[in-house]
């Protein structure tokens, strides 16, 4: 009797292409794949990893389908990654396959880390014995497995001794297991003495994480109040229970004053995760994360995707900071998506800051979030002095930028044998170099922006587009040579004013494009905080978490310059970086002061700061938000139109607008040209899309995409939902 051939099933697979829907694939004679697999299948001409989605392949005949070529011998995602995988994709307007894809960034950790060769001690002796020799097998009990180079760099002798022994029957082959990426945490292993109010956030996110279940807490606390110790508390809970636990931090200069801060608590580093990792540690880290080994991550926003297979919190420190937005492809806010991660998976999730984002503070005042407050430093050190310096009555000499007012107190504090920081949030020498003679300014050739004058360098460079040329001795437009003029400061014109004022102090410039990349970066933090230099010039990198000891100056340069633009949350954003820049001040108990130069000492920005009253300011943005229906009384989606031309760009955008239903609940903005109208050679139109809080922007934009004609040409269309940049 003839037998009835297996029954092949069909899965739906996340690839890594545009497409709403997951591709069907039938699963080979013989094998079986659970939702969250991973798995290599055909596309096209090549072959890609996927994931293997929720539900049904659909209602179609595996004979036609291609079959799915391997199964990766991998820990498959978890059922809670694959709904966070569907719930961004349907929040930002993003197809699946290109969220799934950054739960694979590490494809060559999808194979098993190779074992290690190694040796174990038998029940043998040697037959004549050595002082080498005792050495060895005083170290290597019997059955205890060593490397070879391992045992032999721990008993202080050659390779050759090991070898003889071998050879002798003493030690034997085995294969070990791939090295943990880093040790084990010991939650005991320094547990601090908090202050009073430190214990109390501390036990109280503590009880959060021991009684499980989903909540979010927001650390509010000034600067140096110690918001870092009291949420180590929560995360010792959670590696009591067993649990994973991930720590986003918003730049990579943070991390390795982060990492001996941990260390000095648990005893040991946690694992990295930014690009500043190795690739082959990426991998390894990535494997280990999967297979529970690793048990704590500190990294950047993208460590959100990392394939945890079993986390049980999510730290968020400096949640207000701009940067845990990604604003390419998926575009997404690293601090949101915490949230709903942790919702998802049913853990505690805590935000830091000690300048929280409105849309947090709204949170816990409304008792969505629950919220701690850490209002004084720690050991009472005191928070610092500031004042504005009005740059109308104190205006700095021709050709400079600081005010006699601020060098006068840098004087002061060099002869008291502290350090000074002047902090400008702008990279490079000048924002603009123009003729004299023609009037000619330097512009990107591909972009709608001014090239940045890098002296240092020798460059003048976009920021934009990365767009670099050397510096020019001549106008291009008219000839003339000594007539090209640098206009306005940056950290390196003020570092060249600091050296004509101060000629004998130590300065250092600090800004993230500077050459020797990240490693040179946390060498010089490391010695700005041993003392090793007298006043540091720097940009936003200066303005977080970083702890300088002798530090008891900050003068802000331009303290105006980020209320200059049309972002809704100019204000919120200012009044965030000048409290943090100004809270590097004093953190270790010493009188300090801050000093910000400005032209609109009467701004509210400026008075809340000066005053300290957080709280008004606060109040006062809150209610200016409400009224306007911004976030997060209001939603905004943003929609960028972009095309090699500025006719393709328009047209489409317009296009898009005529194609917007009708919603009473919902208004769109524009088209219109973008504020950075071109970068990298491509001409961009904005719409602004507009609802109240409770409107369903998502579905509004899926019905006007689905309306508009489809993107033809170079025509590229990005929905960017929440938008934190408006350029």
């Amino acid at each position: 009797m003839k037998q009835d051939s297996p029954v092949r099933r069909v899965v739906p697979v996340l690839v890594p292409v545009p497409t709403e829907t997951p591709y069907s694939y039938a699963v080979p004679d013989g094998e079986s794949v659970r939702p969250g697999a991973i798995v290599r299948v055909p596309l096209g001409p090549r072959e890609v990893a996927g994931i293997v989605g929720r539900g049904t392949g659909g209602d179609v005949d595996p004979a036609k389908l291609r079959s799915i070529s391997a199964i990766f011998d991998c820990p498959p995602l978890g059922d809670d990654a694959l709904r966070f995988i569907e719930w961004i994709a349907a929040y930002t307007l993003t197809p699946p396959g290109l969220v799934a894809r950054m739960f694979l960034r590490a494809p060559a950790a999808l194979d098993p880390e190779p074992l290690i060769e190694g040796i174990v001690r038998t029940e043998l002796r040697p037959d004549r014995m050595t002082a080498a020799r005792h050495r060895v097998l005083e170290l290597a009990e019997p059955g205890a497995a060593w490397t070879r180079p391992g045992l032999a760099r721990a008993a202080g002798v050659s390779s050759t001794v090991i070898d003889g022994l071998k050879a002798q029957g003493v030690f034997e082959d085995v294969l070990l297991p791939p090295r943990p990426v880093v040790a084990e945490p010991d939650t005991g292993f320094a547990v601090p003495e908090l202050t009073p109010d430190q214990s109390a956030a501390a036990r109280t996110m503590r009880e959060r994480v021991e009684a499980g279940g989903f909540s979010v807490t927001l650390i509010d606390g000034v600067t140096g109040s110690g918001k870092t110790e009291a949420y180590f508390e929560a995360v010792a809970a959670a590696l009591d229970k067993g649990r994973q636990v991930l720590i986003l931090l918003p730049e990579i200069a943070l991390t390795h004053a982060f990492l001996e801060r941990f260390q000095d608590r648990f005893g040991t580093k946690p694992a990295e995760w930014h690009s500043d990792v190795a690739p082959r540690m990426r991998e390894r880290v990535w494997r280990q994360v999967a297979e529970r080994s690793v048990k704590v991550v500190a990294g950047a926003r993208s460590a959100l995707f990392l394939p945890f297979a079993d986390l049980g919190l999510i730290v968020v420190d400096e949640e207000h900071d701009p940067s845990y937005k990604q604003e390419e492809r998926v575009c997404y806010n690293a601090r949101d998506m915490a949230v709903v991660r942790g919702h998802i998976g049913g853990f505690p999730v805590i935000l830091a800051s000690a300048t929280p984002s409105l849309e947090s503070r709204v949170n816990a005042l409304q008792d969505r979030y629950g919220r701690v407050l850490l209002p004084a430093r720690f050991a009472d050190a005191s928070l610092p002095e500031l004042a504005t310096i009005d740059m109308r009555k104190a205006p700095p000499v021709r050709g400079g930028f600081l005010s006699p007012l601020l060098i006068e107190a840098v004087a002061k504090t060099l002869d008291r044998g502290e350090q000074a920081l002047l902090f400008l949030n702008r990279r490079g020498y000048a924002p603009l170099t123009l003729c004299r003679v023609c009037g000619h300014r330097f512009q990107c050739p591909d972009c709608s922006s001014w090239l940045v004058e890098h002296r240092f360098r020798g460059q003048i460079v976009c920021h934009q587009c990365g767009h670099a040329e050397p510096r020019p001795e001549a106008c291009p437009s008219c000839g003339a040579l000594d007539h090209l003029v640098a206009c306005g400061p940056g950290v390196e014109r003020i570092a060249e004013e600091v050296v004509a004022h101060f000629p004998d102090a130590r300065s250092i410039v600090l800004s993230s494009d500077l050459l020797g990349g990240v490693r040179r970066l946390r060498l010089e933090l490391e010695a700005i905080a041993k003392g090793e230099a007298d006043i540091v010039i720097g940009t936003q990198l200066v303005a977080k978490g970083h702890n300088f000891p002798n530090m008891t100056l900050v003068g802000v340069v331009d303290a105006d310059l980020g209320l200059a633009n049309g972002d809704p949350r100019a204000a919120e954003r200012t009044f965030q970086l000048l409290s943090q820049v100004t809270g590097r001040a004093g953190r270790t108990g010493k009188k300090s002061r801050g000093l910000l130069q400005t032209y609109q000492p009467e701004h509210p920005v400026m008075r809340a700061i000066v005053s300290g009253d957080a709280e008004a300011f606060y109040e006062r943005e809150t209610a200016e938000r409400e009224r306007a229906g911004l976030p997060p009384f209001g939603r905004l989606a943003g929609i960028i139109v972009s095309a090699v031309s500025r006719g393709e760009a328009e047209g489409h955008a317009r296009a898009l607008r005529r194609a917007a239903p009708a919603n009473a609940d919902i208004q769109v903005l524009g088209p219109a040209e973008a504020p950075l109208a071109l970068i990298g050679g491509r001409y961009r139109f904005r719409l602004l899309v507009h609802g109240g809080k409770r409107a369903d922007l998502q579905s509004f934009a899926r019905a006007m995409l689905a309306a508009a004609p489809r993107p033809r040409g170079s025509v590229r269309v990005q929905v960017d939902i929440d938008p934190q940049s408006f350029l």
